[in-house]
């Protein structure tokens, strides 16, 4: 079992701040995900004939990260906030990223409704998880850079176990140690909104939507939520 907590400070910084953890374990990644491939090419469909287009930075929705990056040092406009970022590269490439079918599922969930989403690996994490601002002296290997290391700046609001840093400016970017792959048996992923009055219930609808992508490849899934009030969940 892993506990998810977000730290007081956070939750007084950011007092709108939820976040969904939808849990999947026993998950099938080497199966076909019928579901999850329709979503992703309903997207591209809808994006190319012009009756939907992803949230920018213009949106509420993302401008609130923007908000919350600027408020932590960070740029958000050369970092983007996940959700900002995946968007743009849907406009410009028309398409979406396969990367394997549990990614595919919260990449297509997170775009359709706005809201930044990861997940880890849990057999890959070390203790508990803490959503906390970095001391300055942890260490990060970005997704996908295994011989990188960095050191988020104090202040950066972060995930963390541990043995290190799991995100970068909150949810810029997850780290190579806790990547999710096809073989990932064990996985939580996140979305998250820091207008919980606002889009509380559309974090809600995107959580069901995603459980509902893994279900058929999963032995149990279920969904926890941490916020102001509720400052833990154990997974």
């Amino acid at each position: 079992m892993v506990t998810f907590r977000l730290a007081p400070a956070v939750a007084d910084a950011f007092p709108g701040t939820r976040v969904a953890l939808v849990t999947a374990t026993g998950l099938r990644g080497r199966e076909p995900w019928p579901r999850t491939a329709t979503a992703v090419e309903e997207l591209e469909r809808r994006l190319a004939d012009g009756t939907w287009s992803p949230a920018d930075e213009t949106d509420p929705r993302v401008e609130a990260w923007h908000t919350a990056y600027r408020s932590f040092g960070t740029n958000p406009r050369r970092v983007r906030p996940s959700v900002d970022a995946l968007g743009r590269r849907l406009a410009k490439k028309g398409l979406l990223p396969r990367v394997n079918p549990a990614v595919d599922s919260y990449n297509a969930v997170s775009v359709r409704h706005g809201l930044p989403a990861g997940a880890f690996d849990l057999d890959r994490v070390t203790g508990d998880v803490d959503i906390r601002r970095a001391h300055g002296t942890e260490t990060f290997t970005p997704l996908g850079e295994p011989d990188a290391v960095e050191t988020p700046k104090p202040g950066e609001i972060v995930y963390a176990d541990a043995a290190g840093i799991l995100t970068r400016h909150w949810n810029h970017r997850d780290a190579h140690r806790t990547r999710v792959t096809e073989d990932s048996a064990r996985v939580v992923f996140a979305l998250e909104t820091l207008r919980a009055d606002h889009d509380g219930g559309l974090l809600d609808t995107a959580a069901d939507e995603l459980r509902t992508l893994l279900a058929p490849h999963a032995e149990r899934t279920a969904v926890h939520h941490l916020d102001p009030a509720r400052l833990h969940a154990t997974v």
